[in-house]
């Protein structure tokens, strides 16, 4: 099969060696026998799910979570055995799909289930369900005990259907505070007392409570997210991890111009930034088509192993940078990651833009290819 070509010196490079001892990090972690579902959901949180999901496997993960029918549909594509798992809400209409595809969908309520059977009757496969609990998070899922069993019931005495599981979404396990997290386990046990038979899956622990909570929260599986790519969910939980993170994702780019400027001359969209004295500029192809939105204007790049701030107004496919000096056609250019002792974060991306780390390799757009370590 060709390579695809890429003419673009623009960038993303993963790391799957990284994410491979992420995952085997927390294989050791966790207590025997407990599955990791490998969420690669929003192709693996920006880093490609393809290759993300191969990785993830061959160090141990069992399970593949994604957030879509179509996400799930192209993991099955490239992967015939592993388990896959829709952690959202799926149409009526998917149900079919699911069960040739052998695609385990979350279920929630008793009128989906009911519309669903009778799609199924011809289908040769049961498909396969787990049932999701609203403990606190307030998306979707059951909430209340009655709700549990009716729907346990319906499942259970409906034909072509499997309970295989039961899971929960923790919302504040990566905060210090334990107040809304204890009682979101409480009402999830709670809701494991009323069902007569256990599934063959219980999982609640997202990320952080995978690292960070009571063993016992572990259950049958735990759903490795964030720290998977080498991110800590939040800064308390980097405080405390019980084994070093590592990072896989890192962004790169070269200079295409380089060209020196006068003092007063303008730089950019809208004119916002004058150079203050005579001085050199480069421009980097890459911008916020990219996801290198606007609001990164004077974040610092990787350069000579020096860091470099964006100047002026950052356009859609080009970004300029200030340069101490002139610098060769081609010369690299970090925007996240490491040259030599010095580096630029995804953490630092994400406060300088108030938000997540998550959000950051999510907005970094398919127009920038994904080459893999």
């Amino acid at each position: 099969m060709k390579t695809q070509q890429f003419f673009r010196p623009t960038k993303a490079i993963i790391d799957l060696q990284a994410i491979q001892q992420n995952v085997k990090n927390l294989k050791e972690f966790l207590r025997p026998n407990v599955q990791i579902i490998a969420v690669v959901k929003a192709n693996a949180y920006g880093h490609g799910d393809v290759a993300v999901a191969r990785a993830a496997l061959k160090a141990g993960a069992t399970v593949l979570a994604v957030a879509t029918p179509d996400e799930a549909l192209h993991i099955r594509a490239h992967f015939e055995e592993p388990d896959i798992l829709i952690l959202g809400a799926s149409p009526v209409s998917f149900a079919p799909y699911a069960a040739q595809q052998r695609i385990i969908l979350t279920a929630f309520a008793d009128d989906w289930i009911q519309q669903a059977a009778s799609l199924l009757v011809d289908e040769a496969l049961p498909l396969r369900l787990h049932i999701k609990i609203d403990s606190g998070m307030g998306r979707i899922g059951i909430r209340s005990e009655q709700e549990l069993l009716e729907l346990y019931q319906t499942i259970q005495s409906t034909d072509h259907m499997e309970l295989d599981g039961i899971f929960t979404h923790f919302a504040t396990a990566d905060e210090e505070d334990t107040l809304h997290f204890d009682q979101q386990v409480q009402f999830f046990e709670k809701c494991l007392a009323v069902i007569p038979n256990k599934p063959r899956l219980v999982h609640a622990s997202n990320t952080a409570a995978s690292l960070v909570k009571d063993p016992h929260l572990q259950y049958d599986a735990v759903r490795f997210g964030i720290s998977m790519y080498g991110l800590s969910p939040s800064s308390y939980v980097k405080s405390i991890l019980p084994f070093p993170l590592l990072p896989a994702f890192s962004l790169e780019s070269e200079l295409v111009h380089v060209k020196q400027i006068k003092s007063g001359d303008p730089v950019g969209y809208g004119a916002t930034y004058v150079a203050p004295t005579d001085m050199w500029i480069g421009t980097i192809p890459i911008g916020y088509a990219d996801g290198v939105i606007r609001k990164l204007g004077g974040q610092e790049v990787l350069i000579d192993g020096q860091r470099m701030p964006i100047v002026g107004r950052i356009c859609m496919d080009q970004c300029m940078v200030a340069l101490p000096k002139a610098y060769d056609i081609g010369e690299k250019v970090t925007l996240i990651g490491r040259q030599g002792n010095t580096g630029v974060s995804i953490d630092e991306w994400a406060t300088k833009l108030e938000t997540i780390n998550y959000e950051i390799p999510c907005i970094i757009t398919t127009r920038v290819p994904r080459t893999y370590l």
